[in-house]
């Protein structure tokens, strides 16, 4: 079995704490491998908390997407809370006050490989304010589900830059955290103006035991714990790097079912139809069923929808977001009048489509609008990939 981060530390000891005021950054998958959270493990170690840090849906996981956090005390533990997810982009930032009774900040959370998901960047954004103040941080490092070899996606616009891309990486990256943490305080590569250049940040990673590059979390031994409430599965985080661009338009990206980000379509999409196009796609590791389902809540709340369930038959062939891009290409072509892309406020940003913000650019959107070949999309974030591949090498730490 693979030891995270969380599982070396406190198998080696916590005495590098002793004596520290700790703060952590957490959620609900932060546990060690016999499921005990990261907060109760301290506790009883009696480490000395002064302080815990929620991300996006809170350290107990309860809030939805993009609904804003507020802090208080854990009920747990009676620590204090400060929220990292608020209702501005200024709440996602700690405060020189919040950290002032820290020496150090423990960062464990469990990513799921995807530029989109807000935590990496929760991560970021407390690297820098952490430098600032003076304060160290450790990352216990955990495996990204989806392994880490395969990269997709291209770069981020500078004017693309949101809390789903602060910074100019692809959309499914190879990287577990602590790699995205060396990667952020040694500087973006591309684009990315915010962390574009290096700083100065006490930064430790305590890295996992067992892991290796190519291993899917089926390989860790580990259990999973959902991350998020829409996470449930690691069938969801394989899919997720492509599926999450549906955030962008108004097809339903399966919340409201019990398969988010796998089962997708709206009232006006014929699922046999979609079905048939994506088959003739040709894509790899990858098949689609047609059918109709009712979400519970969020798009098309208590409305049937046609659309089809992805079913990954080939999980290392399988490319989750060209299997995405080519699912908008096939949905905007069936919706007709029907089909938008998102405009309402997305992740802070009112002023720019989501569905740029989630890709990194409009080439994606505009070619789909012109009716180009999955083969002409694809081909504008390959020479990236590579370019990735080799800019990460010196971040690299399995």
């Amino acid at each position: 079995m693979v030891q995270t981060g969380l599982d070396v530390l406190l198998e080696e000891g916590i005495g590098g704490l002793r004596g520290r005021r700790v703060g952590v950054l957490c959620h609900p998958a932060s546990v060690n491998s016999r499921l005990v959270h990261i907060v109760d493990a301290l506790v009883a170690a009696r480490v000395n908390l002064t302080r815990l840090f929620g991300p996006e849906h809170g350290i107990r996981g309860e809030a939805q997407d993009m609904i804003g956090v507020v802090g208080n005390r854990d009920p747990r533990t009676e620590i204090p809370v400060t929220s990292l997810y608020g209702e501005t982009f200024e709440s996602l930032v700690p405060t020189a006050a919040e950290l002032a009774d820290i020496d150090v900040l423990l960062i464990d959370l469990q990513d799921v490989g995807s530029r989109y998901y807000t935590f990496i960047w929760t991560m970021a954004l407390c690297l820098q304010s952490a430098a600032r103040a003076g304060v160290a941080v450790m990352v216990l490092d955990r495996p990204n589900p989806i392994g880490g070899v395969a990269i997709e996606g291209g770069e981020v616009e500078t004017w693309a830059e949101s809390f789903v891309g602060l910074g100019s990486v692809p959309v499914r990256h190879g990287l577990t955290i602590g790699e995205v943490a060396r990667l952020v305080r040694a500087g973006m590569p591309w684009r990315g103006e915010r962390f574009a250049n290096p700083f100065d940040c006490d930064l430790q990673v305590v890295a996992m035991r067992g892991w290796k590059r190519g291993d899917l979390f089926e390989a860790t031994g580990l259990p999973w714990v959902l991350p998020s409430p829409n996470m449930p599965t690691v069938d969801t985080a394989l899919v997720y790097p492509g599926l999450c661009l549906l955030e962008g338009t108004n097809i339903s990206e399966g919340r409201g079912t019990t398969r988010p980000f796998e089962i997708i379509g709206a009232p006006f999409v014929d699922g046999y139809r979609l079905a048939e196009i994506l088959a003739a796609d040709g894509l790899p590791g990858v098949r689609f069923r047609p059918l109709s389902f009712r979400p519970t809540f969020h798009k098309f709340a208590g409305q049937v929808c046609g659309g089809v369930q992805i079913h990954v038959a080939d999980r290392v062939a399988f490319r989750p977001y060209l299997t995405g891009v080519a699912i908008l290409r096939a949905v905007h072509a069936l919706g007709g009048d029907a089909f938008r892309w998102r405009t309402e406020k997305y992740e802070f940003v009112s002023d720019r489509a989501a569905i740029d913000l989630l890709t990194g650019g409009d080439e994606i959107r505009k070619g789909i609008e012109a009716g180009a070949s999955l083969d002409d999309l694809r081909a504008t974030w390959q020479s990236a990939e590579d370019a990735f591949a080799e800019l990460r090498r010196a971040c690299l730490v399995y």
